[in-house]
């Protein structure tokens, strides 16, 4: 530190280092049955806009464009095409991360694409973003190859294990992501080797939509039921099957227009008094404006998206603050790692 540089923390910072490190200490969360956690106070995590759908962007209209419609972090992009590229990324990241900060916002998980330990971008990916005291990230997915179903699952095992060994090593957190038509979107995939792995630094980054899109009427609660004791992250986005002339397709829509079943599931969370961070994903289109990934086609367009993206928020906070309101009542055992 320069000499002539002050040496004390002001109280934002003071807060945002002593928050950081409470989420990085992966501290256990137990609700006993017998007496019920205080949930009046509401949710008391982050909410995150996921920074894919406004790629050009630079990191601080990103942070004032998400202030403004009211999200308290960012869940940034480090992976190729995101905002932060992974070969630039321990020069890019801390000047990302700062310019969030400066801000108001936080940063509390990165989304990569990192799927094994000897990626020769993984270790300074993690090292440079838990130096930062950013707690978790999610990590890259997995594919079937549907030649020997059995062998391609248990060769993501055992590179999703040296990953989340690296990440230990390293100081932060991995989530796994059930996304659709990947491993471990039946979280079944990836339960025998999670169960493995330390719950304070391996756990699961779980998606409503995409549980309910695999699970249909009752999959989704059996996986959710599965992920919650290790639970680190929270992916929101909405959906409904749609009928094409080319059979049925998964189509992505704004929050609450779709089949997931808001209520039940963040009451579960409540319950469980979950205080990760919630990253909202826009996925969907916006005719004209944005793409099929949710993408703004250009410049001019990126207001149009973030107008989006503030409607699912409120939506979001409102549904937020009557599950945690409401979740008073004993609901048995349950603990939550790394929150």
């Amino acid at each position: 530190m320069p000499e002539n540089e002050t040496t004390y923390l002001s109280r934002r910072d003071f807060l945002r280092v002593s928050t950081s490190a409470a989420l990085a200490s992966g501290a256990t969360v137990t609700i006993d049955a017998k007496v019920p956690k205080p949930s009046s106070e509401g949710y008391k995590g982050i909410i995150c806009l996921f920074s894919k759908p406004v790629p050009e962007m630079s990191w601080r209209e990103l942070a004032l464009s998400a202030k403004s419609a009211g999200f308290g972090g960012i869940d940034l992009t480090v992976r190729k095409g995101g905002h932060v590229r992974p070969e630039n990324v321990t020069e890019d990241l801390p000047k990302a991360v700062a310019e969030i900060r400066n801000v108001g916002l936080e940063v509390p998980m990165i989304t990569t694409e990192l799927v094994s330990a000897a990626d020769p971008t993984a270790k300074p990916v993690l090292q440079t973003a838990a130096k930062l005291g950013i707690p978790f990230y999610k990590a890259g997915y997995y594919q079937y190859r549907f030649a020997d179903v059995r062998e391609e699952l248990a060769a993501a095992g055992r590179e999703f294990r040296r990953l989340a060994e690296l990440g230990q090593e390293c100081g932060i957190q991995v989530g796994y992501h059930n996304h659709a038509g990947y491993i471990g979107a039946p979280v079944w995939d990836v339960a025998t080797v999670m169960d493995t792995l330390d719950s304070k630094w391996a756990g699961y980054y779980f998606d409503l939509n995409h549980a309910t899109a695999e699970g249909g009427v009752g999959g989704w609660k059996i996986a959710m039921n599965l992920v919650m004791p290790r639970l680190k992250m929270v992916a929101v986005k909405d959906f409904y099957w749609q009928k094409t002339a080319k059979g049925w397709d998964a189509k992505e829509c704004s929050l609450g227009e779709g089949m997931c079943r808001w209520n039940e599931f963040l009451g579960a969370i409540a319950r469980a008094n979950f205080r990760g961070p919630i990253s909202l994903h826009l996925e969907y289109e916006i005719p004209g404006v944005s793409n099929n990934q949710g993408i703004a086609l250009s410049r001019d367009k990126e207001p149009v998206v973030m107008a989006a993206a503030k409607r699912d928020l409120d939506f979001l906070k409102a549904r937020l603050q009557e599950a945690y309101g409401e979740a008073r009542s004993p609901v048995g055992s349950q603990r939550i790692n790394g929150n």
